[in-house]
């Protein structure tokens, strides 16, 4: 599986570089903010093709193509281009993330960031790693000496989008610096200490499943907004749901809690 992952990886970011900075056509999915280029077909076709070869009885859930379940106590999670806006525009913050679950748990996880050639990888219990390098969160203890990352989408539900002002103008007077890629190089920055931590409100399986261990496997804590752990358990009706995402260290997360905590509870 490992063996699978890294080269599933490096097969899709070569496919995103060579479309990159090409892209003249996008599609629009749910929303405006929601769109798919032709890079993201074919770079979630590559992945899915050699992981069918190698493990052909395995469940796979990928962005654009949905569920296909097989019966398998195995799924594998493809977000085939993460940071598909910045993609299209020609801005280099995005990747690829493939995680693998076993009975819903994720238990192997990579990120491959084709631009840098950075590929984290992480097993269940074994650490979390860039570029074979061990990597581990920021041990900073003070919000106001990190860069922190908060993504957000269009909403047509206008309250969501007010509580996430609301929580970004407490969190820009409380950290040095916060930043905004709404894609994957945010959490591959969390997980190896650049930022203190990132948010985001609306993520799906594909973007969090791998990100999730990567970053607990680097001794972070990620939660979603009640405080609970991501629970992947999913099927083919609600394989789409939403999870929130608050990722950061042991010493910085309940200050993050009770900021996200003071808003919701007003």
């Amino acid at each position: 599986m490992e063996d699978t992952i890294k080269q599933s990886l490096k097969v899709a970011g070569k496919t995103l570089l060579d479309y990159f900075g090409k892209i003249n056509k996008i599609g629009i999915k749910e929303n405006q903010s929601n769109i798919v280029t032709k890079a993201d077909i074919e770079s979630e076709k590559a992945i899915v093709k050699i992981i069918q070869s190698k493990f052909p009885d395995h469940n796979i859930i990928a962005e654009e193509t949905g569920f296909l379940d097989k019966g398998s106590e195995y799924t594998w999670v493809v977000d085939p281009l993460d940071g598909t806006s910045n993609f299209a525009a020609g801005i280099p913050w995005f990747g690829v993330l493939i995680a693998v679950l076993k009975n819903s748990k994720p238990i192997m996880a990579g990120i491959f960031l084709p631009l840098y050639k950075d590929l984290y990888f992480a097993k269940k219990g074994k650490g979390a790693y860039k570029n074979n390098n061990k990597i581990k969160v920021s041990d900073e203890k003070n919000l106001k000496n990190v860069l922190f990352a908060y993504s957000l989408d269009y909403s047509e539900d206008l309250s969501k989008t007010e509580k996430e002002s609301q929580i970004i103008k407490l969190l820009v007077n409380q950290v040095r610096n916060l930043r905004s890629t709404n894609a994957v190089v945010e959490w591959a920055y969390t997980a190896d200490g650049r930022l203190g931590g990132s948010i985001n409100q609306t993520t799906k399986i594909w973007d969090v499943a791998a990100t999730s261990l990567i970053i607990k496997e680097a001794g972070g804590i990620v939660t979603d907004f009640n405080g609970e752990e991501l629970n992947f358990k999913v099927g083919k009706e609600d394989y789409k749901k939403s999870f929130s995402f608050l990722a950061s260290n042991k010493h910085l997360h309940p200050k993050l809690m009770k900021i996200i905590s003071k808003v919701f509870n007003e």
